[in-house]
């Protein structure tokens, strides 16, 4: 095994996504975007690609791009909706950091004649 596939196939979300302190109190927006990101099919087993745009205003934490991009790189091997992927990408982020605010939006290649996008946004889910 390659050290790329060993250190993705390691990737442990509880101790490898590294956070670190917000130094700035203004609020500004962070965006990332991940262009590589795939899973497989949960009924075919067939390769699913999307880029996934992240989007947050931090609040006392950030996270560490690595981690972010190991993150996503351990969905390769995973039999996972769009659905499913797009919400644990989410969850995931929102846990990890509790933005003020977060956007996740999962842009999947057509496929099938089909082309799927999730967007998932703090200010557009109800609080109650």
């Amino acid at each position: 095994m390659k050290y790329g596939e060993k250190i993705i196939k390691e990737f442990d979300i509880e101790k490898d996504f590294e956070i670190w302190p917000n130094k700035h109190k203004k609020p500004y927006l962070i965006k990332v975007t991940l262009p590589e990101f795939s899973c497989l099919c949960p009924r075919s087993g067939y390769p699913d690609y999307a880029t996934i745009y992240v989007e947050y205003i931090p609040d006392e934490y950030v996270f560490e791009l690595k981690a972010i991009k190991l993150y996503i790189n351990s969905f390769r091997d995973r039999h996972i909706s769009h659905e499913d992927s797009a919400n644990e990408i989410y969850d995931t982020i929102y846990e990890k950091i509790k933005p003020k605010y977060l956007k996740v939006t999962a842009d999947f290649n057509p496929r099938g004649n089909v082309h799927t996008v999730i967007e998932i946004d703090s200010s557009k889910i109800s609080k109650s």
